[in-house]
């Protein structure tokens, strides 16, 4: 059971964790949006809509911001008790200092569990209503990047303008001039209309566009000569009415790209990612084994049989080059040289195929064991803070930050550091995923035992008397060397 004296404790954490908390989701989230409003704003999207649209796209900003929560509260926590001589007080009393740290080291635990269950159900969860809302934006909103007087070509196979773009969702539109995209070879067309709209279709992947009081000017001219088509009389269809449908689908897939929220791992949990990485791996099989399987072939045709026909003679027989005319070894020569450099340009076509298996195998992997690792990182957080406020005796804002932004950094250089090898093949996903607290996991132990012990970490006069004998040494070598 908890004493009141942990409950103390709790509370005087829980204080500087609320606001800290909030502080940097805040400082998070604005660097989403200041990366991502640009695109939003001022194309007829409601605040409402784009406030919802960046916190789905923001919430897994707490997967960092909690570890560093820990971190930083965790020290203000020890160093606001060891400054108001209360941490010594609890020590005189005859309260070890594994005792004192005891009841947030239940509370941080419970707080990591809760991290992940928060990664494993809620993040997917709310990556997915990202996609599925952008994806309503850009399906029945079309007019999201259209610019008025502008011409434009987010629709394939046209170029569009529109002289005013009005509508609570930028649906109506006025002055509209609609080209097909044709060379000079193919029947061309062109519309023109007083006005229009857009409205939503059943297949989302097609914009339906309804324009009024227009004409539409044809000319007929493929597959005829230059003669007929100077013949070619121009003709123009007057409408009061127009439906037409384009396909989007395209736009719709690069919009998602953009906003690079089209991974559909990040949509799965735990379980469903293990699956996931289990038939990934067996694409990859398949896929390496017929890349193997094809330079095999290109480099000699008759070593796929070499395990099949069993003869005691060989399968080819060997020519020496020195007994070949002098016009057909430079004709043999260049066949080799002609071979090997196809086979260069092959590798160098298939690396980047080969580069994005990997990265995208190692990003999945990475993702599902971060979904552990974050939460683990929560614990090696909660070592070094409490260890460090207690040693430094600092509460407030000054060194106590800057003590846990180093700390941060560290583990954010390498954290970045290895998911970069990782993606190259160079470095095991597993291992990268788990790196960083492997590193920082020794460290946190060790200042644990430190602070356990009231050892002066960071008192200058220890270390100066550590190397007082060789500063002392080096001073009367110098001394000496004056009188030679």
């Amino acid at each position: 059971m908890f004493k009141k004296l942990d409950w103390y404790i709790i509370k005087t954490f829980f204080g500087p964790f609320i606001f800290i908390f909030s502080v940097l989701f805040f400082i998070f989230i604005v660097n989403i949006i200041w990366i991502q409003l640009g695109q939003f704003l001022g194309k007829g999207l409601s605040y409402w809509e784009i406030l919802k649209l960046l916190f789905y796209m923001g919430v897994s900003v707490i997967t960092l911001v909690l570890p560093l929560t820990i971190l930083l509260s965790s020290i203000m926590t020890f160093g606001t008790l060891g400054e108001q001589y209360e941490l010594a007080a609890m020590k005189a009393a005859g309260i070890s200092l594994t005792r004192i740290m005891l009841p947030l080291f239940f509370t941080v635990s419970f707080l990591a569990v809760l991290l992940f269950f928060f990664s494993n159900n809620i993040i997917p969860d709310f990556q997915r209503k990202a996609k599925n809302m952008f994806y309503n934006i850009a399906a029945t909103k079309p007019a999201l990047n259209f610019t008025p007087g502008q011409f434009i070509d987010q629709i394939p196979g046209f170029q569009v303008k529109f002289d005013k773009i009005t509508g609570e969702k930028g649906e109506r539109i006025e002055g509209v001039f609609v080209h097909k995209k044709a060379n000079s070879y193919e029947d061309q067309q062109s519309i023109v209309a007083k006005r229009g709209k857009f409205t939503p279709g059943k297949d989302k992947n097609y914009l339906k566009l309804v324009l009024y009081d227009g004409y539409i000017f044809d000319d007929n001219i493929s597959n005829k000569d230059y003669r007929e088509r100077q013949k070619q009389p121009d003709q123009s269809i007057k409408f009061d009415t127009l439906v037409s449908h384009f396909d989007i689908s395209e736009l719709i897939k690069n919009a998602l790209e953009d906003q690079k929220i089209t991974d559909d791992y990040r949509f799965e949990n735990f379980t469903q990612l293990n699956k996931t990485i289990v038939q990934n791996r067996k694409d990859n099989k398949v896929n390496f084994s017929g890349i193997g399987d094809e330079f095999v072939s290109q480099t000699n045709n008759y070593i796929s049989y070499v395990d099949v026909v069993k003869s005691k003679k060989p399968v080819v027989q060997q020519i020496k080059l020195d007994t070949v005319k002098e016009k057909n070894k430079l004709d043999v020569l260049l066949s080799a040289y002609t071979k090997i450099q196809n086979l260069k340009n092959v590798n160098v076509g298939k690396q980047d195929q080969i580069l994005q298996t990997i990265k995208y195998y190692s990003r999945v992997v990475m993702y599902q064991q971060r979904i552990f690792a974050y939460s683990f990182t929560c614990i090696i957080f909660f070592l070094i803070g409490a260890s460090l406020g207690s040693i430094i005796r600092k509460g407030g804002l000054g060194l106590p930050v800057v003590m846990a932004i180093i700390v941060f950094i560290i583990f954010y250089v390498i954290n970045l550091t290895v998911e970069n090898l990782a993606w190259t093949g160079k470095f095991n996903p597993y291992t990268a995923a788990w790196l960083p607290n492997i590193v920082l996991f020794p460290f946190g132990v060790w200042l644990t035992y430190k602070a356990l012990t009231d050892s002066q970490v960071f008192d200058a006069e220890k270390y100066k008397s550590f190397f007082k004998p060789l500063i002392s040494f080096l001073s009367k070598r110098k001394e000496h060397e004056r009188y030679q």
